[in-house]
């Protein structure tokens, strides 16, 4: 009965708010593009270009649309799953939000019980707080979160159509830099003057011709190929396929045996340091290299600066500890034998050193990379054909040679509005910038903005200062977040802080799909489309740009879900008069903007007769429900990352101060910070094996997990395949399963300081013994009980910056103790509804 009075007095408010109607949905319904009720769709995802097979109106498989390689990828047969389950079903409010919005007991988020309201309400609701608060606190206390791996598509970017609202009514609080290369995008501008991590890499035909050695350090491509920001390509597993059989010696440097370590059997080595102590085993191979000799002099006169200042630590003249191969092996747990071999092989041998981003996921994650770029400047082989170095091998196919053809427009975050009078009367000035870019997360949007993996931190503590690569930054007071097209509340280290964090804020509003962790961390959810039960757009290969993909509309929207464009526009239109108008671009549908993105590479196409290829209207393609597929040039086949620096260092300067790669940066030695010196050094982790006191006895691995894109597809069949005992996976080494008394099957409790999870134990060789790995993205399960019954992993990392340079997560910093679980076996409540909802 109080809910219903509290209903009703919402009721009230909200129409005094807005006595204009919403949108109606006819406005967003794509003329002839009618859904099929039987047949095969074409559609894509991150996971590559599929086909749907729909009948009666129901998706009923899926499948990859074409096969390139005999690596399988069981991503792309979920899409009944994704389509039909754990789906939220009608927009809800938290009942004590709906009783009382000024008043909403956030300490409730996760447990409260849920209230079904319609569609029209929720609107008002969220528009009504959000002005509120911006009125009461202002802009800056608006948090539009949405990080990272939305649906693929150009249109129905969640992120970026949040942001375009946002911006457009009044401004907002955003993020800078990803939870994926944190530390690495920081510290490689300074380095070599680009992020590296998501720049195109030298060409696979250059490697697979010229390279002698490769080495795979801290990389699983096996697994990490199955997914691509925009959609897969697939021509990584093609080109690691002909790697397998080329004849070339490959090395795998890895604490696990991977996937990738696997697939490759006794065609690779496989070397197990211990983790987080690459640092420690690439000084020792520099080390080894300088005292023999047989490093390039001349490279490091010419393509760098700063190694005469690095020299003296490296030899130890500076600190009294040579970083000599077997004081690297005390460290690493390599034999000193191994790393002399591996240095003289590295130098002697056209060698291609990939490396991944788990190592730079850690505490002091800003050095890695950087002594990697050194190691490879005294090898001399950076700039010439299958040498060098490379980040960007194991993410998004990266090295398949670039496509000669068109590249999709996209929509923007647009502008900061000024809003008075509840009328939009005009944009301001913004440093807001167009978003079409493959990385978009990492583009300004907004003047306010903290680094993403601080979130946590900022949301409990506004007010407070910290630095970020020789800047200042002070957290906003946060009092209302709108989250849309991810999920933190599983992505975020420290979970249980995070959770505290989550329940600061006044208001929470989520667009989602499904009763994700942090769905039901919010006050008011609004159900969204998955990216089957839309029409879009997308490149596929971030990379390659090989392919303009259509994502056509497999099946009807379910559960009377709306698509985020409609959400925002809706909120456009509750907000202030004439603010839905800019935002939809005077009342462009789905498939006028769709048609503008197209026409942005068609005409490109088009007016490039040398391409030998045109693209026809928008129409008549859309129809005819292909790709526009795209060749790769002589030129980018041949492509070799630092080329062109390498032939002329002056003409083709790097972005750096110097112009050349710096092994000892003067910018970085100006900040004067205590976790990151002015050149590559080996830091201690605040959590390591070699500790002397250590907290816990077991060092987790939370890699990036197989059969899931982070925690999509989570809450599919395939979770089937892998859990254990009804829980997320824990590799064990077998001489610590006998050390603890567990074996396969079995459920263990895993926990340290920052919280317990439970897990089922796989005890297996193919891993180092002390290390045990439990994969990243299992959806948090702990609101009703002190333990995540489903094995979420960061409910035990930590959640303190890699350094004050780049404020990265260190997720891969963490020790733990497992022990046999011996009460009760809890159930699971991961992917149901929470109380109160359908």
């Amino acid at each position: 009965m109080k809910t219903n009075n509290s209903r009703r007095s919402f009721l009230k408010a909200g129409a005094a708010l807005s006595l204009a109607p919403l949108i109606p949905s006819s406005m967003f319904a794509s003329p002839n593009t009618a859904v099929i009720k039987n047949g095969t769709v074409f559609t894509a995802a991150h996971w590559g270009m599929l086909k749907a097979t729909v009948k009666n109106g129901k998706v009923i498989s899926s499948q990859p649309h074409q096969i390139t390689s005999k690596i399988p990828n069981p991503l792309q047969y979920t899409m009944p799953d994704l389509v039909y389950k754990t789906r939220i079903k009608a927009p809800m409010v938290r009942k004590s939000y709906l009783q009382n919005p000024d008043s909403p007991k956030p300490e409730l988020r996760g447990v409260d019980e849920w209230v079904e309201v319609k569609y029209e309400d929720a609107i008002k609701l969220v528009a009504r707080e959000l002005k509120k608060t911006r009125e009461q606190k202002g802009s800056q206390s608006i948090f539009a979160g949405s990080y990272g791996w939305y649906s693929s598509g150009k249109f129905h970017n969640p992120r970026i159509l949040l942001h375009r609202f946002m911006n457009l009514s009044g401004g907002f609080t955003g993020t800078l830099g990803d939870y994926s290369t944190g530390a690495t995008q920081i510290i490689m501008p300074h380095v070599v003057g680009g992020i590296e991590v998501y720049e195109q890499q030298t060409s696979w035909p250059v490697v697979l011709e010229s390279s002698k050695v490769v080495v795979m350090w801290g990389m699983n491509p096996i697994s990490t190929l199955r997914i691509a920001w925009s959609s897969t390509d697939e021509q990584g597993f093609k080109y690691f396929e002909e790697l397998k059989n080329s004849g070339k010696e490959i090395i795998i440097i890895d604490p696990v045996k991977s996937e990738t370590a696997k697939y490759f059997g006794d065609k690779a080595s496989w070397i197990a340091p211990v983790p987080n102590t690459d640092v420690a085993m690439m000084l020792g191979m520099a080390y080894h290299l300088y005292e023999t000799k047989n490093y390039d002099k001349k490279f490091l006169e010419e393509y760098t600066i700063g190694f005469d200042k690095f020299l003296p630590y490296l030899l130890g003249q500076t600190d009294k500890t040579p970083k000599t191969p077997a004081w690297a092996s005390q460290i690493c747990g390599i034999d000193e034998k191994i790393i002399k071999e591996l240095a003289i092989k590295f130098y002697k041998n056209r060698t291609m050193l990939m490396s991944g981003w788990g190592m730079q996921r850690a505490h002091h994650g800003e050095q890695p990379h950087w002594m990697l770029v050194t190691l490879a400047s005294m090898l001399g082989q950076i700039g010439l054909p299958g040498g060098g170095f490379g980040l960007s091998y194991h993410y998004s196919n990266g090295g398949a040679p670039t496509c000669a053809g068109g590249v999709l427009g996209g929509i923007n975050a647009a502008s900061l509005g000024v809003i008075k009078d509840n009328k939009f009367i005009g944009l301001a000035n913004s440093s807001a910038v167009s978003n079409s870019a493959s990385q978009s997360w990492l583009q300004k949007t907004t003047d306010s903005a903290f680094p993403v993996a601080r979130i946590a931190d900022a949301l409990l503590n506004p007010g407070k200062t910290i630095d970020h690569n020789g800047n200042k930054i002070t957290y906003p007071d946060i009092d209302f977040i709108y989250w849309a097209g991810g999920n933190p509340l599983t992505q975020h280290q420290d979970t249980n802080t995070n959770i505290k964090a989550w329940r600061k804020p006044r208001t929470v509003v989520v667009n989602e799909i499904y009763w994700t962790p942090t769905a039901k961390m919010a006050d008011i959810v609004f159900p969204v489309t998955s990216q089957y039960e839309r029409n879009d757009l997308t490149m596929t290969g971030d990379y390659s740009n090989m392919n303009i993909a259509p994502m056509k509309q497999v099946v009807e929207k379910q559960n009377g879900a709306k698509d985020d464009y409609q959400v925002f526009s809706d909120l456009c239109k509750a907000y202030a008069d004439g603010l839905v108008e800019v935002y939809t671009a005077n009342g462009k549908t789905e498939m006028d903007w769709l048609e503008e993105f197209y026409n942005v590479a068609a005409n490109a196409v088009n007016a490039n007769v040398a391409l030998g290829v045109s693209m026809p209207k928008f129409d008549e393609w859309w129809n005819k429900n292909e790709p526009t597929t795209f060749a790769p040039t002589m030129e980018s086949s041949s492509w070799v990352r630092f080329g062109e620096f390498r032939e002329d260092p002056i003409l083709n300067a790097l972005g750096t101060p110097s112009g050349l790669i710096e092994i000892y940066s003067d910018t970085i030695e100006a900040m004067k910070y205590d976790d990151c010196a002015a050149h590559p050094k080996w830091f201690e982790p605040v959590e390591w094996l070699g500790m002397k006191d250590k907290p816990a006895q077991f060092h987790m691995l939370s890699v990036h997990p197989t059969d899931r894109l982070h925690s999509q597809q989570n809450n599919t069949s395939l979770r089937e395949n892998y859990a254990v005992a009804g829980r997320e996976p824990i590799t064990i080494n077998p001489k610590d399963a006998k050390d603890i008394g567990v074996k396969t099957g079995d459920l263990v409790r895993v926990y340290n300081k920052r919280g317990e999870v439970l897990a089922g134990v796989v005890v297996s060789d193919e891993i180092r013994q002390g290390v045990v790995r439990l994969r990243e993205g299992a959806w948090y399960d702990g609101f009703d009980s002190k333990v995540c019954k489903n094995g979420c992993a960061n409910v035990l990392t930590m959640d303190i910056p890699t350094s004050k340079l780049a404020n990265g997560n260190i997720s891969h910093t963490a020790l733990v103790n497992i022990e046999l679980y011996k009460g009760k076996a809890l159930g699971l409540n991961a992917f149901k509804a929470p109380k109160g909802a359908k």
